[in-house]
């Protein structure tokens, strides 16, 4: 078995080297808008925003913005998604004019979660009889808190709590942070930075089912290091963006995303994320996507539609998320 396993791990390629680092189901993007365009999006800052990809754009949401997501996956694994995201506008004492007065400082709140596991795991004992399913929760909570510093610099940071459930009384959990900053160059362009999963880390301890033979491990999360560029042109609806990722796991990877408004409240994306620079061998993943909204009385509904091509799976991503703009 030893050798069989050993066999397994050295033919796998390359392009595996980031995907089993810990915390993989964290980076696989955040909702249906946000993975459709190839997650490249820490330098957006029009539609439905969250502090996952830059905490610093929360302050340029335009409502308050929430939204559910649900990922079809095959294997019995699972990948959800909730968020709620906010803006808040400080004025000066000095304005007595309600009409004419501005935001002296605009602030930026963004809370979810992501839940992700694998289920109906076929559990046996040493003698290979049926113990019953087994399954894994592996989940992120994040808060992320942003302040516009001036009209053209945005500054934010998050805080992520990790809790993985692995197996009856193994678990581990985890504090980690990411921090961003925005510049506005002019109206159409963006430029975003982001230090994301700082102190991440899994702490594992297998003594209460291996007694005095367990043993304490630590498995850091990779490090990433993000440059981002967007692009709008209000006029003929077009948004664009592409993103620089750099990892302590030896990665360089390129994502790029494009929206286009085609009339009123319909948008269509299409994005290109995980190619790596540094191995060309590398899974790239094209990803398709629509979203449509409808007002509704006081809010605005809307639904997002993402299909990515997953290799090696028996069947492609595909990833529907729901919004509330009041």
């Amino acid at each position: 078995m030893f050798v069989f396993l050993s066999i397994v791990v050295i033919a796998q390629p390359k392009f595996t080297e980031l995907a089993v680092k810990p915390g993989a189901f964290s980076r696989i993007g955040f909702g249906a808008r946000g993975i459709g365009l190839g997650n490249a999006v820490s330098s957006i800052t029009e539609g439905q925003l969250v502090s996952y990809y830059n905490p610093a754009i929360t302050p340029f949401q335009e409502s308050n913005s929430f939204q559910a997501g649900y990922s079809f996956l095959s294997l019995d694994r699972s990948l959800n998604f909730l968020s709620f995201t906010r803006k808040f506008d400080f004025y000066s004492s000095k304005d007595t004019i309600a009409e004419t007065r501005k935001p002296r400082t605009t602030a930026g709140l963004s809370i979810g979660v992501i839940n992700s596991g694998v289920g109906k795991i076929d559990g046996r004992d040493n003698n290979g009889l049926p113990t019953g399913e087994l399954s894994t929760s592996e989940n992120q909570f994040f808060m992320g808190l942003a302040a516009r510093v001036s009209e053209k610099l945005s500054l934010g940071v998050s805080v992520k709590f990790y809790y993985y459930k692995l197996y009856e009384e193994i678990s581990s959990n985890s504090l980690g942070f990411d921090v961003g900053a925005l510049y506005r160059v002019n109206e159409n362009f963006n430029v975003s930075l982001v230090v994301a999963d700082i102190n991440s880390k899994y702490k594992w301890d297998t003594s209460p089912i291996y007694q005095q033979e367990g043993i304490v491990s630590e498995d850091k999360f990779p490090n990433l290091r993000k440059v981002g560029v967007s692009y709008r042109n209000k006029e003929i609806g077009i948004l664009g963006a592409i993103e620089f990722e750099n990892s302590n796991a030896e990665t360089n990877i390129l994502r790029a995303g494009v929206e286009y408004n085609i009339y009123d409240q319909f948008y269509i994306r299409a994005g290109l994320d995980q190619f790596n620079l540094s191995n060309t061998d590398w899974p790239i993943k094209p990803v398709l996507g629509f979203s449509y909204f409808q007002a509704l009385s006081n809010f605005v509904v809307g639904v997002d539609y993402a299909f990515q091509i997953e290799q090696y799976s028996s069947s492609d991503r595909h990833i529907v998320s729901v919004n509330f703009n009041f």
